[in-house]
């Protein structure tokens, strides 16, 4: 099958390219190498990705531009779409609200527009456990009310997943949104906790550590991500919203520690306020993921750290 993984280039989506080229698929990808961090890490994404010898394409471009999606769909008939670009991360929306429902919504819907017009009738889009705000539900379920969002990101995220029904219900466009639980593993954006984390106590630099180290999240780990997203590829779902996470809430005082283990070095810890936007606990019922997708992760925090660490050790 022809596939479009849009934000290809980055930590998520390199490996969906790199899982389906391994199913023998064609995959073209569409991203803008934003500078949202250094540029050379998703162009290196890529180059990997090349050297497979499989059949790949890269198109530099921006959801928002029109033009750029037009001049894609009109030239490749796509069977699928898998939607992973946005802009991304909690704080950074807190500075520049606008450039993220710009990317994140305006993108989105014109992706899903031009797919529709253009025969592509199945997307698969990325989502967020940022959508369910505080919740004093754990584990967080799918069917739990969120219309509670504390940030801009969050806010866009579930704007993505309304516009994603709105074409399933108007359009009949098969439209599933995986809401991703902190996904980590090899490749992993600089600017995320445990990579820039690792890197910190590497070089014997503080850490920047919010609040008192009790928050608490569902660290994912990539390939578990992996397999629920290509488990999305082989069935229709009409629309569906499914959780993907470890199921396992890992505090960030216990994910120091598991760092400092698997990098035999102590953390130096600066203390900082609380963040806006920030949510105290993430935890993914994962039940319907279970039923729907065979979904079964298998990477638990105590083997997914050491691995990130073996591989940052060997390329970062």
């Amino acid at each position: 099958m022809k596939f479009l993984v849009t934000g290809g280039a980055g930590f998520i989506g390199s490996h969906v390219c790199e899982g389906l080229l391994a199913e023998g698929h064609s995959v073209w990808v569409l991203d803008d190498l934003n500078d949202f961090y250094d540029p050379e890490i998703k162009r290196r994404n890529l180059r990997d990705l090349q050297a497979l010898g499989q059949p790949l394409e890269f198109v530099l471009g921006d959801l928002v531009d029109r033009d750029v999606l037009e001049n894609l769909f009109s030239s490749v008939p796509f069977d699928q779409v898998i939607h992973l670009a946005a802009r991304a991360g909690v704080r950074p929306s807190l500075e520049d609200p606008a450039l993220y429902q710009r990317v994140n919504v305006e993108g989105t819907v014109n992706l899903l527009e031009t797919a529709r017009r253009w025969g592509a009738m199945k997307v698969i889009m990325a989502s967020s456990s940022s959508v369910y705000g505080v919740n004093s539900k754990v584990p967080f379920s799918e069917s739990d009310p969120i219309f509670s969002p504390i940030s801009p990101y969050a806010a866009s995220k579930l704007a993505c997943e309304a516009l994603g029904h709105v074409y399933h219900h108007v359009y009949h466009m098969d439209v599933v949104a995986l809401r991703f639980f902190t996904v980590y593993g090899p490749r992993q954006r600089p600017d995320l906790a445990i990579n820039k984390f690792a890197r910190l106590i590497r070089e014997g630099e503080p850490i920047p550590v919010y609040g008192d180290g009790t928050t608490a999240r569902d660290y994912t780990y990539i390939t578990d991500i992996l397999q629920g997203v290509l488990a999305c590829t082989r069935r229709e779902f009409g629309f569906e919203v499914i959780n993907l996470g470890e199921s396992q809430v890992v505090t960030l005082n216990r994910l120091i520690e598991l760092l400092e283990l698997a990098l035999g070095r102590k953390a130096q810890i600066e203390r900082l306020p609380v963040q806006p936007g920030d949510v105290p606990i993430t935890s993914a019922n994962i039940e319907k993921a279970g039923r729907l997708l065979g979904y079964k992760p298998s990477v638990r925090i105590e083997q997914g750290v050491p691995r990130f660490v073996d591989w940052l050790q060997t390329r970062g």
